[in-house]
This record gives C-alpha cells, structure tokens and sequence, in this order.
C-alpha cells in the first residue's frame, strides 16, 4: 500500500479551544479513517490564535477529501485546509 503525506492544517473557533483536547479528538479521527499520525505541531496565527498543524499518512488509494469531511464535524473546529499531499518514500 503507497502512501502520501498529507499536511493539514486545522483552525479553532477561537484562542480559548484547548488545544490539548482538540489534537486529541483529531488524532482519535485520523486513525479511525485510516491515517497514520506522524507528527502536529502549534502554528501562531494572531491575537494569541494558533492553528494546528498535522502531518499524517494517507493511504494514495483514498480521497484525501475525507480527511476535511470528517475533521470539519469536530466541535470547535472552524476550518479545516489540506495544505500538502507528497508521495511518501521509505
């Protein structure tokens, strides 16, 4: 099975979303749709916003559109933005 690396970045409703939580139920999300959590990180965005960054494995036999669909239902989530599909080597 190939996979791609897949960057996204996910937007909170406001600065006050514990973070914490969040990449919690994301990642609780990714692994039941079939990614493989590589790494998140913290981006600042503004005004003590900060966005999460996820960099995940995807299978390249599915649409990486599952991804939004699926994230973008989460609770305090605003916005959800695939920034990056690579094929992944190794």
């Amino acid at each position: 099975m190939a996979l791609a690396a897949v960057t996204i970045r996910v937007m909170p409703t406001s600065p006050q979303v514990d973070l914490k939580k969040l990449k919690n139920e994301i990642e609780k999300i990714i692994t039941k749709i079939g990614g493989i959590l590589h790494s998140n990180e913290e981006q600042p965005i503004a005004f003590g916003l900060k966005a999460i960054i996820f960099i995940i494995g995807w299978p390249e036999s599915k649409d990486p559109d599952v991804i939004e669909s699926e994230l973008a239902k989460v609770k305090d989530v605003n916005s959800i933005e695939i920034t990056d599909v690579r094929r992944a080597f190794g």
